[in-house]
């Protein structure tokens, strides 16, 4: 039988050999001429190769493509320091963060380390290890290392580079020869001679190994064979352990990275150079850093000036040994503050919506994405009980310290802390060697010694020796604080109880059930029924998994508007601080403590999808029924809270909280308790803009907010067409005192002249707008039919607007009030635009105080608002000055009030004239009457008038020195 089963073998293996020859031989157009009758030469397999190389490490990560595609690898790369170590300098590296290492040893470049030495072995090549913390740049000088080759300007005595990643190698679960390894990944170098391992020829070959602590290598001689045949073969990890033996190709070179914590799985031997990666060791990289980012991504003259400005203010935050300064020998946080920078000042509408809850997600990503933490040890268990997600294990440890840290206003360490935090409770050898790894690998990249000990802190602390711990990035700790929050590691002990009991009941319920079900159809006995009980447990969890959903948004809430952080600036002021540092006065800090205004505001940005989907590739899932169940608690909580006036710095706030959930239905559930948005003085961006926006295009099209309060926000034209889609939800918009300019006009006009705008009101106050803008802004009027009140006050239109504005009156009926008070009219103009107010159908008040009037002007301008004996016209109440001839004004309290609001910012020499007028006029009053009363009111009035002069003549005299 076995001989019959050989045969049939045989004539199988004989007919598919024929078979495959009968095809080669068919005649195929076209394709047959050119495979076999050709002249042409093969082309080069190295410069294929090269091409592909090229194209593949020139691909951005998801995470760059946020800055708008301005970046490529070779303008944005900045070499980090590079220093080579000797074999017995690296254990004493270990426990030394990059910023305290001295620069004792020869710093060289990736070219430098492959220059022939006396140390080598002749024929053979060299293997270089390159290490270096987490977020020094390994991957980053591998990836510029490639280009550099495919180009030609380095390593140019290698012919042939062949890079892998050791993350892509440790999951092949097949046995294959080198040469197969580097087919599967290149198929052009399948046949490639300098891969035969004939003669010498690898010498002309370079290996990269990226990541090599991930594939466990072991250099065991009884746990991996020797192998010199590259076309032996044997598993991943046993060909790279030859490689590095130099039993297989011998001649090639090999240039490895891996981490601190693995630098002695690759025995000293087998190591030719050792070299660690210390990232920007001076403020210049850093700067070099910062402008090739910057600078790339502004292609607009007005943003290359920003981009310098803020490089400038870089420069001098980290001249002055800042928290900053000390973050930034890394350069993970070069990137990440360039990528926060970019958020907050090069906010574009056209990009895709990015958040900072994103970038802090995103950025982690890049550091942590894939990476596992094991147990160290060299054994073949593969089960996933012993290896963990290094971002999880971060959180459970470092963030629970963050939000111990949130919870007491706390933002650092002592060294007794981090050991209770970090390993207090650790008992397993697996344990220990987690936790080994983690202080060597990550713990010193999450936090950095403590520059400027805390002023919060007691004076017994202050005094002690211990070192004190900082988070690199102070929004870290808010950051890591909320996602620990949100995942649920915060839990207390009978969620914990009942959650396992729910587990263990409900898996055990339904098997019981089932069992006396099935009994019950021959035995129908009542007291089976009894066991049905076993399902309320779940239920029962559920309750109380679903109070502490609550709890979380509660915490939300309450963190939002906390009263001692009521009056501080709104978190991007905050944030944008903490990058470019305080130039000029100390903001004030209502808060006895830090405050962690950030920290509801993650919490939220966490809950968002795109958030959740990058966490969960980190090994850190957040559930929809979370999600769902904190949202709904969410919400009451803010309506409630909203229900009380908020200051306008609590309102940006939460208008950054709903944009960082990115969730539509929430934003116009809470904007629908909210009637008034004032964010008056607050600094708004195009950031502060376009958040604005993006949370007021959540609602329907029916709500409208009564008024938007945009007052001295330093807004320019460009912020406004960012607003466009927040002011067709508005009645009455407050844009005073932002310096508008004529251009200005253009987009407001079109604004009221849009039929989805329903603005009532309309106020330009203190904004340089001239007779050219008031001209535009007025051809809006025969259109827009919403519009009832309109301020142009101070906008500089002089007499020239007021006579445009006059005969333009009558092609808007309902308008019924108009502010021109300080705008420089003469007696003519302002009589003009009376009698245009007074033919007008609706206008009842003109406002023309402050104006270059004379007397008579004034007297005639109260004549002519009253209403003809024809009865033709209307009365018109006019605003000239706190007296309306012999008799007080009844409006004279309006009048001072505004001039008292709008002194710090008009010409205070003017202001002053204009309220020795209303003095001389309310003399002359005063002397005209006969009854004690009035003229006792008079004397009142002029106190009024007085007081507004003194407060003027104190704010203009100049403060003694000191």
């Amino acid at each position: 039988m076995s001989s019959l089963r050989r045969q049939l073998s045989q004539l199988v293996a004989v007919w598919r050999w024929r078979r495959r020859v009968d095809l080669s031989l068919c005649p195929v157009p076209m394709f047959h001429f050119r495979t076999f009758c050709s002249t042409t030469s093969e082309p080069d397999p190295i410069q294929i190769h090269k091409r592909k190389l090229f194209l593949w490490f020139s691909h951005l990560p998801q995470e760059e493509k946020q800055f708008g595609g301005y970046f490529s690898p070779e303008t944005m790369h900045v070499d980090p320091l590079i220093l080579e170590r000797k074999a017995e300098e690296r254990a004493g590296l270990l426990n030394s963060p990059p910023q305290t290492l001295t620069i004792a040893s020869h710093s060289v470049t990736v070219e430098q380390l492959f220059e022939p030495t006396d140390a080598w072995s002749d024929g053979n090549g060299v293997n270089v290890l390159l290490y270096g913390a987490v977020g020094t740049g390994k991957s980053t000088v591998i990836r510029k290392l490639v280009l550099d080759w495919c180009s030609g300007t380095t390593l140019t005595h290698f012919k042939l580079l062949v890079p892998f990643s050791c993350e892509d190698l440790s999951q092949l679960s097949r046995v294959a020869s080198l040469r197969d390894l580097v087919s599967r990944k290149y198929l052009h170098l399948r046949k490639h001679p300098l891969l035969s391992g004939e003669g010498n020829q690898a010498k002309d070959v370079l290996f990269l190994f990226n990541g090599i602590e991930k594939m466990n290598l072991d250099f065991r001689i009884g746990s991996t064979e020797l192998c010199s045949d590259p076309n032996e073969v044997l598993s991943p990890a046993v060909v790279v352990v030859n490689l590095l033996r130099k039993y297989l190709l011998p001649e090639a070179s090999i240039l490895a990275t891996t981490r601190l914590s693995a630098l002695d799985r690759i025995p000293q031997k087998y190591v030719s150079r050792y070299a660690q990666i210390c990232g920007f060791s001076d403020p210049d990289r850093q700067l070099a850093y910062f402008t090739s980012r910057l600078l790339q991504q502004s292609g607009e003259t007005v943003r290359v000036h920003e981009a310098h400005a803020l490089i400038e203010l870089l420069y001098l935050n980290l001249q002055r040994e800042s928290q900053l300064a000390a973050a930034c020998f890394l350069p993970s946080y070069c990137w990440l503050t360039c990528a926060t920078l970019h958020f907050l000042h090069f906010t574009d509408a056209k990009a895709p919506i990015r958040t900072l809850t994103g970038i802090y997600t995103s950025f982690l990503r890049l550091i942590f994405g894939g990476e596992v933490l094991g147990t160290g040890t060299k054994t073949n268990v593969t089960s996933q009980e012993h290896h963990i997600s290094l971002m999880l294990y971060v959180v459970r440890t470092v963030g629970k310290m963050a939000f111990d840290g949130v919870k007491y206003r706390r933002t650092s360490f002592s060294e007794n802390e981090l050991e209770q935090w970090i390993g207090g409770k650790t008992k397993t050898d697996e344990e220990l060697h987690q936790l080994a790894m983690f202080r060597t690998d990550v713990l010193d990249f999450l936090l950095a010694p403590c520059i400027k000990r805390c002023k919060h802190l007691p004076e017994a602390l202050r005094e002690d020796d211990q070192k004190w711990y900082v988070f690199a990035v102070p929004a870290m700790q808010e950051y890591l604080a909320a996602l620990y929050v949100v995942l649920g590691e915060n839990k207390s002990a009978l969620e914990r109880l009942t959650r396992q009991m729910s587990l263990t009941i409900g898996q055990a319920s339904e098997d019981v059930s089932t069992l006396f079900n099935i009994i019950s159809k021959f035995i129908p006995l009542r007291l089976f029924a009894v066991f049905n009980l076993l399902k309320l447990f779940p239920e029962f969890y559920k309750k109380i998994s679903s109070h502490n959903k609550g709890s979380i948004a509660r915490t939300m809430a309450a963190e939002m508007f906390r009263t001692e952080d009521s009056y501080n600036e709104d978190v991007l002021d905050q944030m944008e601080q903490s990058l470019l540092g305080v130039h000029g006065p100390q903001p004030q800090h209502h808060s006895e403590g830090q405050p962690f205004e950030l920290y509801p505001i993650f919490m939220g940005g966490l809950l968002h999808y795109g958030n959740r989907v990058l966490l969960q590739q980190l090994g850190c899932s957040i559930q929809s029924t979370t999600v769902v169940q904190i949202t709904n608690a969410l919400r009451k909580h803010l309506v409630r809270a909203l229900s009380k006036p908020q200051p306008p710095e609590e309102l940006m706030d939460l208008l950054i909280l709903l944009y960082e959930f990115q969730n539509p239905r929430l934003t116009a559930e809470v904007l629908a308790s909210i009637r008034t948005i004032c964010l008056a003085n607050i600094r708004m961006t195009s950031l502060k803009c376009f958040i604005l926006s993006s949370v007021m295009s959540c609602t329907p099209a029916s709500y409208h907010l009564e008024e938007l309060d945009l007052s001295s926000c330093l807004l320019t034209q460009d912020m406004l067409q960012m607003l466009w889609p927040a002011f067709r939800h508005t009645h009455n918009l407050n844009l005073q005192f932002n310096s508008l300019g004529p251009e200005s006009c253009i987009l407001l006009r079109d604004l009221l002249q849009d039929p989805k705008s329903s603005i009532r009101s309309l106020q330009l106050c203190d904004n340089p707008l001239l007779e050219s803008g008031a001209c535009i802004l007025l051809k809006a009027l025969p259109v827009n039919q919403s519009l009832i009140h309109l301020s142009l006050m101070h906008t500089g239109l002089g007499d020239q607007g007021a006579l445009e504005l006059a005969e333009r009156l009558q092609e808007h009926k309902g308008l019924q009030e108009l502010n021109v008070a300080y705008n420089n009219i003469g007696d003519s103009a302002a009589l003009a635009l009376v009698d245009a107010c007074r033919e007008h159908p609706s206008i009842h008040t003109l406002h023309v105080y402050l104006n270059s009037l004379s007397d008579v002007g004034k007297q005639s301008l109260y004549v002519r608002g009253v209403p003809s004996h024809s009865g033709s016209s209307r009365r018109v109440k006019v605003l000239a000055s706190v007296t309306e001839g012999s008799d007080i004004s009844e409006d004279w309290h309006p009048i001072l009030s505004v001039i008292r609001k709008n002194t710090s910012s008009w010409d205070r020499q003017r202001v002053k004239q204009q309220l020795q007028v209303f003095l001389r006029d309310l003399e002359w009053g005063r002397q005209q009457q006969q009854n004690f009363w009035k003229r006792l009111h008079f004397r009142r009035v002029e106190m009024g008038v007085r007081k507004t002069l003194q407060m003027l003549e104190k704010d203009t005299q100049p403060q003694p020195k000191k």
